[in-house]
């Protein structure tokens, strides 16, 4: 079954050939930095791709009609699939789960680190020639909250517990195994003097820390997402942050990106900004991208029928 990788870019090759097998179905690639150029015409012939970060609206999916399965490489497919228009085509959206559950959670615990010292604003600074000494948050004994208890937001609970907090964690279904204290999300957003959004987006989590919920959290809260961007109401979080009621935003994803130059967080000082960045490492990357060709061994396997 013919299979296309759309959009490889030149860092990624290495570690996609590293962790190719004797054995593995032909998978072509396409080296692209960014959108591909006229993505139907790319899959004419192609039943599956594997997607690492190009959008397919419904226009778009109603042109490939050649392709059975997509394989997303992550698991907000929904941030760059129109999933409702592919599945009335008959495509088959896949996802990965767990492949960098430690590489995201540690990123998550670095900004944190640094937005509780002010790290990247001094850095500014001093290149800037200021000399400023910002104080900072001591974590230990500190209460971290964390929204979404899955894979990522365990490891979050794990490492946080090694530095001296206090964790306390929301899910949104029952867990019988919770690795720490559960509370009612009221109580974990009142009681956090950092907040971890660890939460899948989906149609339930779209918006789900509107403005109502961010103003129930801790005068002087920092704020940790490095989840997605739409679960976050950032109109309010913006207004939080001009107040001061938010401390400090630590922000890895974003409604566009890159952002647009426009966007407020560019402009404020108490946010640390990094580029979607929490799952790359090369570990991370040769997990994910040898799950992507094991499901393709197995759509193939099946004939390919979604």
């Amino acid at each position: 079954m013919p299979t296309l990788f759309l959009d490889c870019f030149d860092g990624m090759l290495p570690l996609w050939q590293a962790v190719q097998r004797p054995g593995d179905p032909p998978i072509a690639v396409n080296i692209s930095p960014g959108q591909p150029e006229d993505v139907p015409a790319l899959l004419a012939g192609h039943a599956v791709c594997i997607n690492d970060h190009t959008y397919f609206d419904a226009a778009t999916l109603a042109r490939c009609t050649d392709l059975r399965h997509i394989v997303f490489l992550g698991t907000g497919a929904s941030s760059f699939v129109d999933l409702a228009a592919a599945e009335r085509h008959g495509i088959a959206v896949h996802t990965i789960k767990g492949y960098g559950d430690t590489t995201v959670a540690e990123h998550t615990i670095a900004l944190a680190m640094a937005a509780a010292r002010g790290i990247a604003r001094m850095d500014r600074d001093v290149r800037a020639g200021q000399w400023r000494q910002i104080e900072g948050m001591q974590l230990h004994g500190k209460t971290l909250g964390i929204v979404g208890l899955g894979g990522i937001g365990r490891e979050v609970a794990r490492m946080a517990q090694g530095l001296g907090m206090e964790v306390l964690a929301w899910n949104r279904s029952p867990l019988a195994d919770a690795p720490v204290p559960m509370a009612p999300l009221e109580e974990v957003l009142a009681q956090a003097d950092i907040l971890c959004l660890c939460l899948g987006l989906n149609e339930q989590t779209r918006g789900f820390i509107d403005a109502t919920r961010l103003r129930l959290t801790k005068p002087g809260v920092i704020l940790v997402n490095t989840a997605r961007a739409a679960i976050l109401d950032q109109d309010a979080l913006v207004e939080l942050l001009r107040s001061g009621h938010v401390r400090h935003a630590a922000i890895d994803v974003f409604l566009q990106e890159p952002p647009a130059p426009d966007d407020p967080l560019l402009s404020l000082d108490n946010v640390t900004l990094t580029a979607h960045a929490g799952f790359m490492t090369p570990e991370a990357t040769r997990t994910m991208l040898r799950r992507a060709i094991d499901i393709v061994i197995e759509v193939t396997r099946d004939g390919g029928s979604p």
